[in-house]
């Protein structure tokens, strides 16, 4: 009987500490993001202090990468938990287009929000005399890594305007600091990078030398045939020197997540983010359009329900 007793206590104690042991487990968020002079990794850093500080054992981790396509085959390996990509690299995973970088459909992926725009500028120097899209022939020009989602943007965006790389002079494959870098030294006489407003590389670019922002007219947006892409403007003043609104494509970030993200992750993910925007819009001025009302338009891919409890919550969804 004493023996019995002992075992049953000792039973007890033991499923206790199995217990307190799968509590006390941290939760592990990594955040993808891109390079580190884009807009992706500072609001990934902001979202990273954000989770470490308010989700109870959270432990949370930035990682820099080639951004949309590469952050999203991660996800689908469960190799992070959240990541930055573009609505148009979102639709090609979800659909499993090979040209794009996807070998298979992405099944696992889930919204959490729609973000803020992203923006493609064509920033040329002055001295190349490029003023317009069909200037770039012959000319030298970066475009983003290989099948990433600015580089995607760019074929997308040269085939509209009845433009192949080989029309161009010589073509690079280079994220946004490194072409930067290159212009400067005169061995590219421009780069065409889908970003953020106000992105860092540009910023400095623009203060270093004399640029001029190539225009993509609404007609070349329209023929890309993609509700993705969508005609956009580059505001005065958004660079040094650039004294004119820059038409232009905008395209919409999405933040996802995978099916294996716990609902409750999922939703204080959500909740997080949208109770701190202002800390978001401080990390880099292109978090400041991300707004509430419009997280949940147009996305591609099934929003994940710990996001989807939050915006019904919230109103958004009835």
């Amino acid at each position: 009987m004493k023996l019995s007793k002992h075992f049953s206590l000792f039973a007890a104690a033991a499923a206790f500490t199995a217990s307190t042991a799968v509590l006390a487990a941290p939760t592990f968020i990594n955040i993808l993001t891109g390079g580190t002079s884009g807009v992706y990794y500072p609001v990934g850093v902001a979202l990273s202090q954000l989770y470490g500080k308010n989700i109870e054992g959270a432990k949370t981790s930035v990682q820099a990468t080639k951004a949309s396509v590469e952050n999203l085959n991660l996800l689908q390996a469960g190799r992070g938990e959240l990541a930055f990509a573009l609505g148009d690299s979102v639709a090609d995973a979800w659909n499993g287009v090979e040209d794009a970088g996807f070998k298979a459909p992405l099944k696992s992926l889930r919204a959490i929000a729609g973000t803020y725009h992203n923006y493609i500028q064509v920033v040329a120097s002055a001295d190349s005399g490029i003023k317009t899209l069909a200037d770039l022939k012959g000319k030298r020009i970066s475009v983003g890594a290989p099948k990433s989602g600015t580089e995607l943007n760019a074929r997308a965006i040269f085939k509209a305007a009845g433009m192949t790389y080989e029309d161009l002079g010589k073509v690079e494959f280079l994220p946004y600091a490194e072409s930067v870098e290159l212009i400067k030294n005169r061995q590219l006489d421009a780069t065409l990078q889908s970003s953020g407003l106000g992105m860092a590389a540009i910023r400095d670019l623009a203060t270093t030398m004399p640029v001029t922002f190539v225009a993509i007219p609404a007609e070349v947006v329209a023929k890309i045939g993609s509700p993705a892409y969508q005609a956009g403007v580059i505001p005065a003043g958004t660079y040094e020197g650039q004294t004119a609104d820059v038409p232009t494509v905008a395209i919409t970030n999405i933040l996802v997540s995978h099916a294996k993200v716990s609902d409750e992750v999922a939703y204080q993910m959500t909740k997080l983010m949208f109770d701190n925007l202002p800390a978001l819009g401080n990390a880099h001025s292109a978090a400041k359009d991300i707004k509430l009302e419009n997280a949940t338009s147009n996305l591609p891919i099934p929003l994940h329900p710990g996001a989807e409890r939050f915006y019904r919550e919230a109103g958004v969804l009835k």
